[in-house]
């Protein structure tokens, strides 16, 4: 399975992304992490196949997460955006193993 993410880009505080990310074949959970400079990867978001989601506490209010089954793709809408939310961000899916896309960059500038 390849996870093939897009969507990112620069935005000012306050701004809206939306990124995507489609799977070439059948996940059960797919998500989003991301990765500052000096910093961890941190989990985001993520959907179960059945829509049950989960937030990190930081993008609670402001992220949404949501997925299309039919097309195996996963969407991260970020509202609110902050400089602290500048990062590479990823996405992430699981059947039998984990996957991961390549990442995008997210910048939001002050």
């Amino acid at each position: 399975v390849q996870l093939q993410a897009s969507g990112g880009g620069l935005v000012q505080a306050g701004g809206s992304l939306r990124l995507s990310c489609a799977a070439s074949g059948s996940i059960l959970s797919m998500g989003w992490f991301r990765q500052a400079p000096g910093k961890q990867r941190e989990l985001v978001a993520t959907i179960t196949r059945g829509g049950k989601t989960n937030y990190a506490d930081s993008v609670k209010d402001r992220f949404t997460i949501s997925r299309d089954n039919a097309k195996s793709t996963v969407y991260l809408q970020m509202n609110s955006l902050k400089p602290e939310d500048t990062a590479v961000y990823y996405c992430w899916g699981i059947n039998s193993r984990n996957y991961w896309g390549q990442g995008t960059q997210v910048t939001v500038s002050s």
